[in-house]
């Protein structure tokens, strides 16, 4: 089974739009484990009230502290940590399952206006949304209208958009990742274990962590991009609502330079593009 985790505070309109994707475009059963840092927007209710497992803390937690809490009440093989302001692409998890078993890759993450084939094509993506994104949200703010109609101008026909690029991309696979939208087997994580939760950029040392192991044990492959399964990322919701406030379990989050150094990071990080 599929284990997806995600961690929110607030933003109810965009937590509805992301749990009605998965619901609508997920082939697989799958539990949904929701970490609610303390919403006051009934987005933690909205989500019990759906199925949803719902953990709920009294504070606004660090995203890798959040994602252990979630894994540890996950009962799946496949475990997903993704962002709540995500809406994934039809049948994304079959796709998954069938490309990380014919890749033997253990973790990977999907192609989304954060990061796809190329610099080039991500930088205009990229500049694509922001040029619709901020507009919008500048007139209608963030509720389902405006983040719809932000999605629709982007992409018009949102299936047919996903499955253009699945026809382009099929399978294709590159070494990289996008933070927004991880998915990690079980085994993967005895391996490497969980996330720092002290570090601030858990996505970029769980890629170092796995690329490390790749070199010194070769067990397992770092983190690859799943090219043709897109998912669209909406980006600094968070901070353009602000909802974010003060964490209470990190008081200070050691940078990823400062955990790995700046030189090491330079010689890890020279097969991808980020």
């Amino acid at each position: 089974m599929i284990s997806i985790i995600t961690s929110i505070r607030n933003l109810f309109p965009m937590n509805k739009l992301y749990f009605e994707s998965l619901t609508k475009y997920t082939h697989n059963k799958f539990e949904l484990i929701i970490i609610d840092n303390a919403s006051t927007d009934g987005s933690g209710e909205y989500f019990r009230n759906a199925g949803a497992r719902v953990i709920s803390n009294t504070g606004n937690y660090s995203y890798c502290y959040t994602q252990n809490q979630g894994l540890n009440a996950a009962s799946g093989d496949i475990l997903c940590f993704f962002n709540n302001d995500l809406i994934v692409s039809p049948d994304w998890d079959e796709k998954l399952i069938r490309i990380m078993d014919k890749e033997n890759l253990g973790l990977v993450s999907f192609a989304s206006n954060d990061r796809i084939e190329s610099i080039v094509a991500t930088r205009k993506i990229r500049n694509r949304w922001k040029a619709i994104k901020y507009p919008i949200m500048f007139v209608f703010g963030i509720n389902r209208f405006s983040l719809s109609t932000m999605h629709k101008l982007m992409y018009k026909n949102w299936e047919k958009y996903t499955s253009k690029r699945y026809n382009q991309f099929g399978d294709a696979i590159k070494e990289g990742f996008s933070g927004s939208c991880i998915a990690i087997k079980r085994e993967i994580i005895e391996k490497l274990g969980i996330w720092d939760e002290y570090v601030f950029s858990g996505d970029f040392d769980y890629y170092i962590r796995s690329k490390i192991r790749s070199l010194e044990v070769g067990d397992i492959k770092p983190i690859h991009i799943l090219i043709g399964v897109y998912f669209h990322h909406y980006t600094r919701l968070s901070t353009k609502a602000k909802v974010n406030v003060p964490y209470v379990n990190v008081p200070n989050d050691v940078q990823i330079e400062e955990k790995w150094g700046k030189e090491r990071m330079k010689q890890l990080l020279k097969d991808i593009e980020y």
